[in-house]
């Protein structure tokens, strides 16, 4: 069988089995040992339902806990293919509906979910905390055949199409590249120390799986904070009590901390102590980028996607493909708005069809991936990222949102009062709708109330962060005030919050 995330788990626990008792709770050898726990209670669980290996099981959980990354590792181990839903897509039916899609055999669930899967149309298990089973008289399930081309995990691409995301398989081809990229991002700056980084997001989705691979390679040790989006006054805590050496955020939470940084001399010095401060999931914003990169912080981007995993890394400001990867850069046809005035050429990154991380079911009629990012050249090989061709925009969490589903909806639902809308919250919690009526005098109040009521059917069955639930997100402005561009005359989505 070839690399895989459990190949490395089982290298690592032999090669780093020294705990460091000061801050390290999980030693290696601990984790591998309670994966191959989990996957005999699976084996035990799913056998007695006659759901045989390399069936697909559902799994609605968290991904924050220790506990959450047993069940996924320890499903795998058991020869079985995890469809991750994280508990940001609360909607049932969809869940029922991309578990359908895969054909998946059974669901296990958060306890938080209980009251939601009554009705499911597979059978269901609660994800309990295994590790107190009597399990040892049970033998470890043997490792199932498999080829390049058969089917690992199943992920969804953090954004809804449609009212429900997309089914995103990961062969175990697209695993073995993603296990050479993460020992790229995740080589230590020296070697002669273990590193300390820290949990990025949830294991539902395909970063923190991404980064954990490449944190396993090298034994370093990763850190569960309370909450993802830390505060600075945590961040220094962990500093002091972990020794954490390597910050990686989404860029919608380092920002803060680097705002922090700039009000605060200490604080700022403390960031430049850091081996690497890695950002990804979306661009920093300008000001927060310039000032870490002319203040000496060591900041690090690393650009990828959801069907891709990590693609580009850059700690100059400048993107470069990783090593082991076949991508072209290929002008766009026709003239792109970007928001703002660029004489240099717009090339669109596509992922060619014989790059082992090129997902399969992606593919356009030539046999590549066609992103839809955009770059510039700024030097041979290297690339400045110049936003999307489409109308995604991403929220703090770094998961993607289809502003123009949310847009064509209030048109089609609530065309008596919008006149012109356009949607934005890159960076934020949850996004917003700006609202130029049909009827200038009509009461602000009113339309508000009436474009969420519309609208409510059509946010229910959209992830958490694409919401707009209240009428604190429906903004009401003055007829021809929202920005424009000079030739077409289009919504600037880029220029709301300039």
């Amino acid at each position: 069988m070839s690399s895989t995330h459990l190949s490395v788990l089982e290298s690592s626990a032999s090669r780093y089995a020294i705990e460091v008792i000061e801050w390290q709770s999980i030693t290696y050898s601990q984790f591998a040992h309670d994966v191959e726990h989990f996957a005999k209670y699976w084996t035990r669980t799913l056998r007695v339902s006659g759901v045989p290996q390399r069936s697909t099981i559902g799994m609605w959980i968290g991904g924050f806990t220790y506990i959450d990354l047993l069940h996924i590792y320890g499903m795998c181990r058991a020869g079985y293919i995890p469809q991750l839903f994280s508990l940001r897509l609360p909607n049932p039916d969809v869940v029922f509906e991309l578990l359908s899609r895969s054909r998946a055999r059974a669901l296990v669930y958060d306890a938080s979910f209980a009251h939601a899967v009554r009705k499911a149309p597979i059978p269901t298990h609660l994800a309990i905390d295994a590790r107190g089973e009597d399990l040892d008289a049970l033998p470890l399930p043997t490792h199932p055949r498999v080829t390049a081309d058969d089917v690992a995990f199943y992920y969804h691409t953090s954004g809804s199409t449609s009212g429900s995301p997309k089914v995103v398989p990961y062969d175990y081809r697209w695993l073995e590249s993603a296990v050479n990229k993460s020992e790229q991002v995740s080589r230590p700056r020296d070697p002669a120390r273990q590193d300390v980084s820290m949990w990025m997001g949830s294991m539902c989705h395909v970063g923190q799986s991404f980064m954990l691979i490449g944190s396993l390679q090298h034994g370093s040790c990763t850190i569960q904070p309370r909450v993802i989006g830390f505060s600075s006054e945590e961040l220094l805590d962990m500093i002091s009590r972990c020794g954490l050496n390597r910050l990686n955020q989404f860029a919608g939470f380092l920002a803060g901390h680097l705002r922090h940084a700039q009000a605060d001399p200490k604080f700022h010095a403390v960031l430049r102590g850091f081996d690497e401060i890695l950002y990804s999931g979306m661009p920093l914003p300008r000001a927060e980028e310039q000032f870490a990169l002319q203040s000496g912080l060591p900041l690090v981007n690393l650009l990828g996607s959801t069907e891709c995993g990590a693609m580009m890394r850059g700690d100059d400001g400048i993107l470069r493909p990783l090593r082991g990867t076949r991508y072209e850069f290929v002008p766009i046809d026709g003239a792109v708005d970007t928001g703002y005035e660029s004489s240099a050429r717009l090339l669109e990154m596509v992922i060619r069809g014989d790059s082992p991380d090129c997902p399969r079911d992606r593919r356009a009629a030539d046999g590549h991936f066609h992103t839809g990012d955009l770059f510039a050249q700024v030097v041979p090989g290297g690339y400045v990222y110049r936003g999307r061709d489409d109308d995604w925009i991403k929220s703090q969490t770094s998961l993607r949102c289809d502003t123009r589903a949310i847009e064509d909806n209030a048109r089609a639902t609530c065309g008596h009062l919008i006149a012109e809308c356009i949607v934005v919250g890159t960076g934020r919690p949850s996004p917003v709708i700006f609202i130029e009526p049909v009827d200038a005098n009509a009461d602000a109040e009113k339309i508000k109330r009436e474009i969420i009521r519309k609208t409510r059917a059509f946010h229910s069955r959209r992830y958490l962060h694409e919401r707009i639930t209240s009428t604190k997100m429906v903004i009401v402005v003055p007829r021809g005030t929202l920005p424009r561009t000079a030739t077409k005359g289009n919504v600037r989505r880029q220029a709301i919050f300039a």
